[in-house]
């Protein structure tokens, strides 16, 4: 079972270190020195970390073989695979791999069908599931326990409590707030004339 544990970003200084965005609740297993991963593309690797820390609470990594800031420049975007056991689950039972939540059916809270959760979008502020509805368009929940309260592997579902307009974009309007917007961009626009006067 292969699981995506980190995205190479820029490199940092001029000995081979790169910063990494971390995709795993465990990277002190998975990154760790001596760690072996697979890339994406695979062209990338495998890559061997030599040494691992954290600086401005970035994780910096460096990999054998990679000495300098051009090599390390090179791996940019590049994806950090690890192979897990299929049967492996995260120590917190409030965490999961990407596998385990794939395909399961998504329910509100009152028991509402909404669908399948068929991606799951790691970005750097949080997690999105992706839940294909029946109708065949797609709804982005955030994967956070105030909207997703229950995961229950054994019944293979999830729980949902979406606040307005999340599921129903007819909600959305009625809630959105696009005159405060405006009114807000506006007194920017005098704050700055004043700064800059």
């Amino acid at each position: 079972m292969q699981l995506v544990v980190a995205r190479i970003g820029r490199a940092h200084g001029i000995k081979g270190e790169v910063t990494v965005e971390v995709r795993t609740d465990e990277p002190e297993l998975r990154l760790g020195p001596g760690a072996v991963l697979a890339t994406d593309p695979a062209s990338a690797g495998p890559l061997t970390i030599e040494t691992g820390r954290v600086h401005s609470g970035r994780l910096l990594l460096r990999f054998a073989g990679v000495a300098d800031r051009t090599a390390a420049e090179a791996l940019r975007n590049t994806l950090l695979i690890a192979e897990i056991d299929p049967e492996e689950v995260p120590e917190d039972p409030e965490e999961f791999y990407d596998h385990q939540l794939m395909d399961l059916d998504v329910v509100t809270v009152d028991g509402t069908e909404v669908g399948r959760i068929a991606e799951i979008s790691h970005l750097p502020y949080q997690d999105l599931l992706i839940v294909r509805r029946p109708d065949g368009s797609e709804v982005m929940v955030p994967f956070v326990a105030e909207i997703v309260p229950e995961i229950d592997l054994e019944e293979q579902r999830a729980v949902i409590d979406p606040p307005p307009g999340l599921i129903d974009g007819a909600e959305a309007e009625v809630a959105s707030g696009r005159p405060e917007q405006a009114d807000g961009s506006g007194r920017a626009e005098e704050q700055k004339t004043e700064d800059g006067g």
